[in-house]
């Protein structure tokens, strides 16, 4: 990848999905988190974040509900719903196989 941001298609649902199976939280948290987490390599923009809030919402995977930021600013929560979970986990397989199926071509002689 040519950039530290560059995350492959469908990575970011993935994400996102890990991200508020623990804690439901609003999305500049979630940004917050994931860049968190990963170390700094991974820094999710606002472009693409909300847009896939709004698309795992449509899908039912998530829901959200106004709430009040810890600077006591009103946000949208977004936690994951029954089908979110299931997703996660369909999510997490397809990643794991695909991770599985990179690292032996890269380990390939």
């Amino acid at each position: 990848m040519s950039d530290q941001s560059d995350l492959l298609p469908g990575t970011l649902d993935l994400l996102i999905l890990q991200t508020i199976a623990r804690d439901p939280n609003h999305g500049w948290a979630i940004a917050q988190r994931i860049q968190q987490v990963s170390g700094d390599l991974l820094k999710v923009q606002q472009g693409s974040l909300y847009p896939a809030l709004h698309r795992l919402e449509h899908q039912g995977w998530i829901k959200s509900e106004w709430g009040r930021s810890e600077q006591k600013r009103r946000a949208k929560f977004y936690s994951l719903t029954g089908a979110g979970r299931k997703q996660l986990k369909t999510e997490t397989s397809k990643w794991e196989r695909l991770s599985a199926g990179v690292n032996l071509v890269v380990a390939a002689q």
